[in-house]
């Protein structure tokens, strides 16, 4: 299925970003890949019980601490952990879902879609936020 369309809406639309996953290790994506969307004029929220802040934001222990509404949850990780993560973005009234590269989980992305959020699996937000930008 060609992701395109969404990819290119989710992009266009998506101003805050909740990253679930979010590292604060400088060498893991889950740290530079949420770094350089800040730097593209995105907010974003980390998403992670063991920290206090990242990028100069407040990080949040799980999606509905989030005292704020959430325009796309940004997953890294493991397929077989995605489930909660997407019923809690369908909670939190999140508009979508992004499955970072090398994560996939149909039952997941097939639960967010009728829901009403747009969802992409297995890609890299930064890579395609690049390819965008041409």
């Amino acid at each position: 299925m060609d992701q395109t369309p969404t990819i290119n809406k989710i992009l266009t639309e998506a101003r805050i970003i909740a990253v679930v996953g979010f590292s604060s290790v400088p060498q893991k994506a889950g740290y530079y890949v949420p770094a350089y969307l800040q730097q593209q004029g995105y907010r974003v929220i980390p998403v992670n019980p063991n920290l206090s802040e990242g990028l100069g934001e407040p990080a949040y222990a799980a999606l509905a601490d989030v005292p704020e509404p959430i325009d796309l949850v940004l997953i890294f990780q493991r397929s077989e952990n995605v489930p909660p993560f997407v019923e809690q973005a369908i909670e939190c009234g999140a508009k979508a879902v992004w499955m970072q590269l090398g994560i996939a989980n149909e039952a997941a992305a097939e639960r967010a879609r009728a829901a009403g959020l747009d969802v992409v699996e297995d890609a890299c937000m930064l890579v395609e936020h690049r390819h965008w930008k041409r």
